[in-house]
């Protein structure tokens, strides 16, 4: 079932990527979002949707302020969609992160019509931080990028799962 975005925007819920889909335009970047409790990091696709690529990371304020850096972020770099990470439990269940994660989004979607799907984000922040540590970075290296490379991660795996769609 093809939705418009002002649907989305209307139902205010997430789509899967499979709906998701069906709302873009044949070309325009998404963003990728692993929202923390102390920041957001924050991922950008290239145009063609076939990269992500770290881009910032946001300290986590109050929400209105966290909101406003976002849809600031996503408005200077034209994103047609966003793409959040979900921190389900190892066992696929949702815990109080995802909870935090998905009340969060659903205070966002209030500001915005941006539609959005979530992605399952387990274990994105431990295969960076295993990668970063592989590269030798410093332990302040990976505490300055690991959120916004863990977007990137997150980012790119919807990215390969949109390719197949």
């Amino acid at each position: 079932m093809r939705r418009r975005v002002s649907e989305i925007a209307v139902n205010k819920r997430a789509t899967t990527l499979e709906e998701l889909v069906a709302l873009l335009p044949p070309k325009g970047r998404l963003m990728g979002l692993d929202l923390g409790t102390k920041t957001i990091g924050l991922a950008l696709s290239d145009v063609e949707r076939r990269l992500a690529s770290p881009l910032d990371t946001i300290a986590r304020a109050k929400f209105s302020q966290d909101a406003a850096a976002l849809l600031k972020r996503a408005a200077d770099f034209d994103i047609c969609a966003l793409v959040v990470g979900l921190p389900l439990n190892m066992d696929g269940t949702e815990g109080p992160r995802a909870q935090a994660t998905r009340a969060f989004m659903r205070n966002l979607s209030k500001l915005a019509s941006l539609p959005f799907a979530f992605w399952d984000e387990r274990l994105s922040t431990a295969a960076v931080t295993r990668e970063l540590i592989a590269q030798n970075a410093s332990r302040a290296k990976r505490a300055e990028v690991v959120d916004r490379m863990a977007a990137a991660y997150i980012l790119q795996g919807a990215l390969d799962r949109l390719k197949r769609l």
